[in-house]
């Protein structure tokens, strides 16, 4: 498989104190930045929407499915909005004919939380597109429905600032920025959701009465709980996010080019291989060791190494090679990459096919891994507070060795670099939990038969469980790992064997505050799915 198909199916497989919330569900006076109800600054004309789009609509199939293929829906419609007002009255709509309803950002959504047959209604925000500076906030806005990309773009070029978002460009920041927003910046800028300011949220009450909401980082702030729900809770738990406002935290002064993180002027794009042949278990042992040896030693904040990020793809024989893909920046990024290098080498043997090559930094973002392609995928995640045991790293290279399993073009064990700028925040500031850790990670296979469905969810669950046999079948903070949420099959008890449910795994302390956040905004439970955050 190419490189480029390597990062596309792997990278595919991951919104002030003192504003009045709307409490009706028709169209307030003015929207949040001081711009037009219905239209945007200068007087634009009105935003796309409201558009009803049902089965018969030559663009309904379009709509119904994600970046997935493994899974798709089939609502009664489909509702393309264009504002906050109209996010209003769409789910007042779907509330009161008691319609099963979900929203769509970029449509990355890994598992089956939109997706799903159950679905009766996908609120689309593809007309919520916008990322403007706003003034009345001192803070960069950004609606739902922009992609990676335009986020990027519109901040680079208007300002010359980022923030530390993900990898493929065509992610929607909807849920990125919800489930906390982990990019190849992060381990120098910290998550996403660490520079949210504000957010704004079409929510319910328990007489079924819609409103929009805007809650804040300030802790005075009456709907502050549900600013911090919002820093890593993830989507369709507490209602629909219209808006994020961005602003690093501690910042002054009101010059827009200082409230965000700079953007590096070029970043160093590379890759390279470990080939299978003649790696036998001993050299791939240490290949890992060297891996996350480097990580739990480079984890600390403030390094000059966290500005590097690198992933490093384990994957199955039959796909010939292992991967290392990354970027790193600044005046020393070559030595850093020698360096990162030299150490995965050791005892391994040289990588072959190497590639360096600098970018400037908008070509390598929207240069990310592309997902344009029909792909059906399972994945799980998690993350490591400290290396694999040697256990579990022999259980990987038994099962990325043995034969078998034709149809599954990719099956792999992905182990990212974490840590630095994150791990500065304590883990109940925001609701993101896991602060301590050092390796992200992804279980992956991917295919492109529909007939394979079942074969292929039974191959990487049972890849998933032999790892963590001895913690119940998912990976447990008491031995240094956490789980991450996108398989749904974590609330079945008969997978996760463990006796703590899913939700204490992932959130930890928090999850309680998360509880009674959902029983004040969303108390009916209207936004929910397989691993919702339930109300208390």
């Amino acid at each position: 498989m190419s490189e480029h198909t390597r990062r596309q199916v792997l990278r595919t497989a991951a919104v002030a104190a003192g504003l009045a919330a709307a409490q009706t569900v028709v169209a307030p006076a003015a929207a949040a930045g001081g711009f037009p109800a219905g239209g945007a600054a200068g007087g634009c004309p009105p935003p796309i929407g409201p558009v009803t789009v049902r089965p018969a609509d030559v663009r309904y199939e379009e709509l119904v499915q994600g970046r997935n293929k493994r899974y798709a829906a089939s609502p009664d419609y489909v509702r393309v909005v264009g504002s906050t007002q109209q996010v209003v009255q769409a789910v007042h709509d779907a509330v009161r004919a008691g319609q099963r309803v979900v929203v769509r950002s970029g449509g990355h959504c890994l598992s089956d939380f939109v997706d799903n047959p159950a679905v009766q209604v996908i609120i689309d925000l593809a007309g919520m597109t916008q990322v403007y500076f706003d003034p009345a906030r001192n803070a960069f806005a950004v609606e739902a429905g922009a992609t990676l990309a335009e986020l990027h773009r519109r901040l680079f070029f208007g300002w010359g600032v980022t923030v530390p978002a993900g990898w493929c460009p065509m992610v929607g920041v909807g849920g990125h920025i919800a489930g906390g927003g982990y990019g190849v910046l992060s381990r120098e800028y910290g998550l996403v959701a660490d520079h949210l300011d504000a957010v704004e949220v079409v929510v319910t009450d328990r007489r079924g009465r819609v409103r929009s909401v805007v809650a804040t980082r300030d802790p005075a702030d009456p709907h502050h709980d549900l600013w911090w729900a919002h820093t890593g809770g993830g989507g369709g738990n507490f209602g629909i996010v219209t808006r994020y406002w961005l602003r690093t935290p501690g910042v002054t002064g009101t010059d827009p080019g200082t409230l965000l993180p700079p953007a590096p002027a070029k970043i160093l794009d590379y890759s390279c291989t470990w080939p299978w042949e003649g790696m036998d278990e001993q050299k791939f042992a240490r290949l890992v060791r060297n891996h996350s040896q480097w990580c739990e030693e480079n984890a600390a904040p403030g390094l000059a190494s966290s500005r590097l990020y690198g992933a490093l793809d384990l994957n199955r024989r039959q796909t010939g090679a292992h991967m290392l893909i990354g970027q790193v920046f600044g005046p020393d990024a070559e030595q850093l990459l020698d360096d990162f290098i030299a150490a995965l080498s050791d005892g391994v043997g040289a990588p072959q096919d190497v590639r360096k090559e600098w970018k400037p930094w908008m070509t390598a973002v929207l240069g990310g891994a592309d997902d344009s392609q029909s792909v059906r995928f399972r994945m799980k995640s998690g993350y490591l507070r400290s290396r694999f045991t040697e256990t579990q790293v022999s259980t990987i290279y038994r099962l990325l060795t043995q034969p078998g399993d034709e149809g599954l073009l990719v099956g792999t064990v992905g182990l990212s670099t974490y840590g630095g700028k994150i791990n500065t925040v304590p883990p109940t500031a925001t609701a993101t939990s896991h602060r301590d850790a050092v390796i992200g990670l992804i279980y992956l296979a991917a295919w492109t038969d529909p007939a394979l469905d079942a074969a292929h969810d039974a191959w990487i669950r049972d890849f998933y469980h032999q790892v963590y046999a001895d913690t119940g079948g998912v990976p447990h903070p008491l031995d240094g790992a956490y789980i991450n949420y996108p398989d749904n099959d974590l609330a079945d008890p008969a997978v996760n064997r463990s006796g703590i449910p899913w939700s204490t795994l992932y959130y930890q302390d928090n999850y309680p505050r998360l509880q009674r956040v959902k029983a004040h905004y969303d108390p009916l439970d209207v936004f929910h799915h397989a691993l919702a955050v339930r109300p208390a």
